[in-house]
């Protein structure tokens, strides 16, 4: 089955009501299911555009406005599951800091289907700038798989794309494509994001989605400068394309929110595992007997 998915190269808007909120979120997803896009992939801290609606002191301070949009969230959610209902679609709309019982923030990635919500997954390891700034904790339930219309996915936030360990579990849990939502302020960071999704995607034998942020936010201090392309990446073999990327946004910056969108048969990924000229799933376990 061919699926036409749609990965956001998101920029930072300042948006000061969650009824302008509200209306930019429909606009972007109507765009891109107008499309023919099936499944919908937004950034990790999309959600922190949020901060936009909070007064100019909070949203500028780091923590005041992690802390500040902490209310709106029910009300995020409940807009992005309304989306993926109307329209018929899977839709990870990013993620964002969300305070837990035990009271840690984590950082949150929900995911939305035609049913409604579908589960979330929560960031493995944290930057050093989520750890020692934002104090944001790690995820304590693991990685998940998700059994959607389109196939078995899976969700690995940004930098844990740059852990072999973590795309090999969701490997072993039969995860078909790995939703890979990022936030990279530096060209540098946007390539190890790259790098390792490329990785992921070869040592498994998966595609790997990736949506980042893009463009400018002075305003906001957790999203201030933001670097990335999104990409389509699956394995380099038969039938794929030699670099291993099947479509890339043409610029790493943009100044206006842009849906790269392409198709693919999840099936013929699935193919390579069995005929393909390498075996590198398979293989995997021959490396530590080395």
């Amino acid at each position: 089955m061919t699926i036409t998915l749609a990965a956001c190269q998101y920029k930072i808007e300042l948006i000061e009501s969650f009824e302008a909120y509200t209306a930019h979120l429909t606009a972007l997803v109507e765009e891109a299911v107008g499309q023919g896009a099936d499944l919908l992939l937004l950034p990790e801290y999309a959600g922190l555009v949020l901060t936009g609606q909070l007064d100019a002191t909070t949203r500028s301070d780091l923590h005041g406005s992690i802390a500040g949009i902490q209310p709106l969230v029910p009300r995020w959610m409940d807009l992005c599951e309304r989306l993926a209902r109307r329209h018929k679609v899977i839709l990870q709309p990013g993620s964002m800091p969300v305070k837990d019982p035990d009271g840690e923030f984590r950082n949150r990635a929900p995911l939305f289907g035609p049913d409604g919500l579908i589960g979330h997954q929560d960031k493995q390891i944290m930057t050093r700038f989520e750890r020692e700034q934002w104090q944001i904790a790690a995820g304590l339930d693991g990685l998940k798989a998700f059994d959607t219309p389109l196939g078995r996915l899976g969700i690995l936030i940004c930098y844990d794309n740059e852990f072999p360990m973590l795309g090999r579990r969701l490997a072993e849990l039969g995860v078909e494509l790995v939703l890979a939502p990022s936030c990279t302020d530096t060209l540098a960071g946007s390539y190890r994001v790259r790098i390792g999704a490329q990785a992921r995607a070869l040592e498994n034998q998966y595609a790997v989605l990736s949506a980042p942020t893009a463009g400018t936010a002075p305003w906001s201090p957790a999203l201030d400068e933001n670097r990335g392309r999104a990409a389509l990446y699956v394995p380099s073999d038969y039938g794929m394309p030699p670099s291993g990327i099947v479509a890339e946004s043409d610029h790493d910056m943009v100044e206006e929110s842009h849906w790269l969108i392409t198709r693919i048969d999840l099936a013929d990924v699935a193919r390579l595992r069995t005929e393909g000229q390498v075996a590198t799933r398979r293989d995997w376990p021959e490396q530590f007997g080395a």
